[in-house]
């Protein structure tokens, strides 16, 4: 287990998110690393099947703790409706844990835990479907840890500290609960029983979710109150407690004001107040960008503990250090995997690829364009750093725990798919598609996964994106692009765009191409190409003398190696007529002389008979034909061509 545990405390250092500058290969790529290799004990605590039987709706947890000691015990109460009949009902719990009564209405139920670290309670009478009812449990123990440590007792500069840290599954750790990625608790009430003071005489602060209630003095004891009416996974409730120095700043959120609060550690509180300002500018960016932010009528806060990245506990993110970086990762998780969370790991992009994306933008609406720039190249050199590797995880993919953490795929080419899918739509459809994804009935603070997202992206921009996340997201590697391209006149210019890629997975990537035209006086124009067929040739109207064609200027494309050439021999340019793929399932691309019109396409089988009429398009949909093997007639301004397809 200490092994373990010293594999866990780097996991952390993953969200240790850069300041986008020189260190990005240096701290980023090596803390995302570390993520990966830390995040085994995740895989071993997987959702209960036992738990299944029933939704939870309110959790009370009233806790004893110490921060001086590694003990925890009190009562949690549990409201929860059953999805079925139900004579029995089973928490996740760790077996170190003892459990001392179970009490439904006052009167004992009885109950077994087992090895499986699961706490099994005999209901009374059988609870119908749709019945909603609740017990309470009593217990107590020393937790061990579960997940990222789960329950931690520690120091820091010689005063005590508690914090607990559960993602995914090791709430059990320290409180009995359901541990369901999916099952999401629609309010919890959180009460914190400490010690008023610490040995040293410097008072205890507790931290949790949601909102502070009250604090009420007991003798030598304090139990501080909170709430959080928002749902919520087992995974994201979090306490800690120690002399936490405690300061605010205000969000004015279009009047409806809350709170930044920072609970850090006396002696950081000057450095922290210099870093954690810059929060309410992300706060107001994301706002603006998304939607108000949506615990606006809780707070959202920081809470300083002992490991070096942080961790985004709905409403306050646990932080191991406050720069930007960090700060602008878990802020946007409380959009991005807290109020809608990924629905299973196969989706992880859509917590960790939009996060990344996120800490980007800041870097672009703080920093500017130039900043903005380097950070995209940044990320790209990492994509492409290998040639193979989807966003969307296969099921054999979620055997591998350095496969769902991976930086490279999951972060880095998740984001820029984003950032993709952005230039392609637009801003304005794009940031709107966004919205409507964070206020969809069907996932706000609930689950959703990778079609979902693609469908509501659709929905709002009226644009089939079937072809680009299939060749982004679910399938492998980057582009390599050679563009080529002459003047035959003073006011026209050609380009032939030819594309390579990286993984045979993808035939051809589909993304808008922007090229930035340089004139020899100077002049500057950016175009944006529909490239939608490999060896395309355009042809555009330019009104001075061209000296160089630069692709990609603003590093919008995920590819690599690409190059442009000055091709002086206009001919060279022209391309013989082609289908393909040929064998073919579903789409097939025509690629044809630009002085060649065609006026309809017919499609035969191979007994002659007429299977389609269509006008000529330069994408073919065949899907719809038997397998075998197809006669297409093309009718051309030259005259009739017959190609040979074979469907399959």
């Amino acid at each position: 287990m200490n092994a373990m545990k010293t594999i866990l405390r780097s996991f952390f250092l993953l969200t240790t998110l850069y300041s986008f500058g020189q260190d990005y290969d240096t701290s980023f790529n090596s803390i995302r690393e570390a993520e990966a290799k830390a995040a085994l004990n995740r895989m071993e605590f997987r959702a209960n099947p036992n738990t299944g039987n029933y939704d939870v709706k309110y959790h009370r947890l009233q806790l004893n703790v110490n921060p001086t000691q590694a003990q925890i015990s009190g009562d949690v109460t549990t409201y929860f409706e059953a999805k079925s009949p139900i004579s029995q009902i089973t928490f996740d719990l760790a077996d170190n844990m003892s459990v001392s009564q179970v009490l439904q209405r006052g009167n004992p139920l009885t109950y077994s835990q087992n090895s499986n670290d699961e706490l099994v309670i005999t209901l009374p009478t059988v609870q119908n479907t749709g019945v909603l009812d609740s017990l309470t449990i009593s217990y107590s123990g020393n937790p061990v840890s579960s997940g990222f440590g789960s329950f931690e007792v520690n120091t820091h500069n010689g005063k005590p500290i508690l914090w607990t840290l559960s993602e995914p599954y090791g709430a059990k750790g320290w409180w009995p609960c359901k541990q369901d990625l999916i099952d999401k608790v629609n309010e919890i009430d959180m009460y914190i029983t400490t010690p008023q003071f610490n040995p040293d005489g410097d008072e205890y602060v507790a931290v949790s979710n949601g909102l502070e209630i009250e604090q009420e003095i007991n003798g030598t004891n304090k139990t501080t109150h909170y709430r959080h009416q928002y749902p919520i996974p087992a995974y994201l409730i979090a306490i800690a407690v120690t002399n936490y120095a405690v300061y605010s700043h205000p969000v004015p959120n279009n009047g409806n004001p809350f709170e930044v609060v920072n609970y850090v550690y006396p002696e950081n509180l000057a450095s922290a107040q210099n870093s954690t300002p810059v929060t309410v500018d992300i706060i107001n960016l994301y706002s603006s960008l998304f939607e108000e932010y949506p615990y606006a009528n809780e707070k959202y806060g920081h809470a300083q503990f002992g490991w070096g990245g942080g961790m985004e506990h709905t409403t306050v993110s646990f932080m191991g250090s406050f720069g930007r970086g960090l700060i602008a990762h878990e802020l946007a998780h409380q959009w991005f995997g807290d109020k809608v969370t990924c629905g299973s790991w196969k989706d992880i992009w859509l917590n960790e690829g939009f996060a990344t994306y996120l800490s980007g933008l800041t870097v672009e609406n703080l920093d500017g364009n130039n900043a903005f720039r380097t950070w995209k190249q940044q990320t790209i050199g990492n994509i492409t750093s290998q040639p193979n590797g989807a966003v969307y995880l296969s099921d054999t993919d979620t055997l591998s725990v350095s496969r769902i953490f991976n930086g490279r795929l999951s972060y880095d080419k998740g984001s820029m798919v984003l950032h993709m899918l952005r230039k392609k739509l637009g801003d304005a459809t794009f940031f709107q598609g966004m919205q409507n994804y964070l206020s969809d009935t069907n996932h706000a603070y609930a689950y959703a996964k990778s079609e979902d997202y693609i469908g509501i992206m659709e929905s709002t921009s009226g644009e089939d994106l079937t072809e680009f996340f299939n060749d982004w997201l679910y399938n492998q590697g980057y582009p390599t692009y050679a563009i080529q391209w002459n003047q035959p006149s003073a006011t026209e210019l050609k380009i032939r765009i030819s594309q390579t890629q990286s993984n045979t997975s993808v035939s051809f990537f589909e993304v808008p191409v922007p090229l930035r035209i340089i004139g020899t006086q100077g002049e500057v124009m950016d175009m944006v190409l529909d490239n939608t067929i490999n060896q395309e040739l355009f042809t555009r109207t330019v009104n001075f003398t061209v000296s160089d064609v630069i692709f990609d200027p603003e590093s919008d494309i995920i590819s690599k190696n690409s190059t442009v050439e000055l091709n002086i021999n206009e001919q060279d340019l022209e391309l013989p007529f082609v289908m393909f793929p040929n064998p073919a399932s579903q789409n097939v691309y025509i690629q044809k002389p630009e002085s060649m019109q065609i006026t309809e396409v017919r499609i035969y089988n191979a007994l002659g008979q007429l299977l389609s009429k269509r006008p000529y398009a330069s994408v073919m949909d065949v899907s719809s034909f038997s397998t075998g093997m197809l006669f297409v007639q093309f009718q051309t301004n030259t005259g009739t061509i017959t190609k040979s397809l074979l469907k399959n």
